[in-house]
């Protein structure tokens, strides 16, 4: 790491270890983005700092100084780092909605990390030239759901962007009332969303789209040079290609896991595949494929359910802005369609794994079966609004235990962990979960029939370490929210510390795991923040 003083009315030349900056978006020029600093943020304070995601990047311990709380909260700069907010165009619900752009978010820079080039970003740092009549700023409420998030979603194993740190300030904001700001650092290898391309697509400004095309190739996804060899040399549709595999991967996995998004317009979608842009997200409580996590999607366009198309119907935007790169309408309509064949595979796969099916199937009928088992498995938790984290959190730890006797006899299972429950207790505890348990029981015999009880232990402990016991509830971020707007940010620390290990145990923490209470049903998330 370099050492280079850290500019801040403070102190204005104490020398101070900061970043290896790179700034390789920078090369891009002046039509990609506007030079800015951010706006200072009165009286800033630490509300939490990621000391694992500073480690993980090989980052100094002073990072998380008084001293850089200032850069964070955007009153001092790091000597090296290039403020800016670049600009994309985009769809909204629909709708396509022109120039965008960062509208409150400001890049600090590049810099170099244990983990490759990193970009770092400051959320809530004031207005920009894209801030389309906003203050540019962040509220606290939202900001501590995203830091909470994007970790969650990380210690899940799904792709996201991360949180390095979240700066509070008595501020005041303008929301729906009168709310207190918040800044969130957050971090990724690139921040290029579908609407970059767009925008310099819909201008006819083909030059630039190549440049940024070639810039992503380049930088972030080398991969596509090798991939062209799938597409006759062409590397620009062998980019739209691995932009829609990873798409399709991430959709897999959030559908498997029950998250919701909440916003999915085309520049919330990460060109790396990516969950960006944490805002009305939530994790499902009782199943329900129609269920619609933000309260401001009045028509139900992002609700759980229809996720999946949701993406497919921004891949096909994203399409038509490489298109003139491509320079093949019918490849271009090719590469689109490996998403309709993918995302059934992942998602399949992903169920399958929760189920504990993991292995090799002889052929594709056998596969085919598997899905009808969990279709209608799926119509059964639907039906009866099961709790979707709880339900295949019970069912690994009843896998787990053993098949219990059909009189109930309790005996206990002997496993590579020493398990809470006895079989009978653990299977009890599924039957709890439904009102039509007659209809569940058929559903177990055919689950019975499918695998081989012998081995349920062994492939119980699988399915609990892709089972997750712990997931960002809406009410378990409410409570950290109200905490912390009475200044007590304790409660972020040990969501944070639960949800960067959701598989474990954690005993203790049952609490964290059980049934949302009634008054959860009453919160309502929207596109404020």
């Amino acid at each position: 790491m370099s050492s280079a003083p850290l500019e801040t009315s403070a102190s204005p030349h104490q020398a101070l270890p900061v970043l290896d900056w790179t700034h390789r978006l920078t090369q891009l020029g002046s039509r990609f983005f506007t030079p800015l600093h951010p706006t200072p943020l009165a009286a800033p304070c630490w509300a939490a700092r990621n000391n694992d995601l500073r480690t993980e990047l090989g980052w100094p311990d002073e990072l998380f100084d008084d001293e850089h709380l200032q850069a964070f909260a955007g009153n001092a700069m790091m000597v090296g780092s290039q403020p800016l907010a670049t600009v994309y165009s985009g769809h909204q619900f629909g709708q396509w909605a022109g120039q965008l752009g960062d509208g409150r978010a400001i890049w600090l820079g590049e810099a170099q990390s244990a983990q490759g080039p990193q970009e770092i970003q400051l959320k809530g740092a004031g207005r920009t030239p894209y801030s389309r009549g906003g203050d540019g700023r962040a509220v606290l409420r939202s900001s501590i759901r995203e830091f909470l998030c994007s970790e969650a979603m990380h210690g899940l194993g799904i792709p996201t962007t991360r949180a390095l740190c979240l700066v509070a300030s008595p501020e005041p904001v303008r929301r729906e009332t009168i709310e207190t700001a918040a800044i969130v650092a957050r971090v990724a290898p690139s921040f290029l969303r579908f609407g970059h391309f767009e925008h310099f697509s819909a201008q006819g400004d083909t030059d630039s789209l190549r440049s940024l095309a070639d810039h992503a190739i380049s930088h972030h996804l080398p991969e596509c040079k090798s991939r062209a060899a799938l597409w006759q040399g062409n590397v620009y549709a062998a980019l739209l290609d691995e932009v829609q595999e990873r798409t399709a991967r991430l959709l897999a996995q959030w559908q498997a896991v029950g998250f919701c998004h909440g916003v999915m317009n085309t520049d919330n979608m990460s060109f790396l595949g990516l969950t960006i842009d944490y805002g009305p997200f939530q994790f499902m409580d009782g199943f329900d494929p129609g269920h619609i996590c933000n309260h401001s999607d009045h028509q139900g366009r992002y609700a759980y359910g229809r996720q999946p198309n949701v993406a497919y119907w921004n891949l096909y935007c994203l399409a038509q802005a490489l298109a003139p790169l491509i320079d093949d309408h019918d490849m271009t309509l090719q590469v689109l369609e490996g998403y309709k064949t993918m995302f059934p595979r992942f998602l399949g796969d992903a169920i399958r794994a929760k189920l504990g099916l993991t292995g090799a199937l002889a052929s594709e009928s056998a596969r085919e079966a598997d899905w009808t088992l969990v279709e209608d498995l799926m119509q059964i938790l639907a039906f009866e609004r099961t709790d979707y984290t709880l339900f295949w959190r019970r069912f690994s730890e009843a896998v787990a235990a053993g098949k219990a006797d059909m009189d109930c006899h309790a005996s206990r299972a002997m496993t590579d962990t020493e398990f809470p429950v006895t079989a009978s207790e653990a299977w009890q505890s599924m039957d709890d979960l439904f009102i039509d348990r007659a209809r569940w029981q058929a559903w177990l015999a055919r689950y019975v029939e499918r695998t081989v009880p012998a081995q349920w232990p062994a492939m119980g402990q699988q399915m609990l370490r892709t089972n997750p016991k712990f997931v960002l509830r809406n009410h378990l971020a409410e409570i950290a929210i109200r905490q912390a707007q009475a200044g007590d940010f304790s409660e972020i620390e040990t969501l944070h510390n639960l949800l960067k290990s959701p598989f474990d145990e954690h005993p203790g923490m049952q609490a964290y795991a059980a049934l949302p209470p009634d008054w959860a049903g009453q919160l309502e998330i929207s596109c404020s923040s």
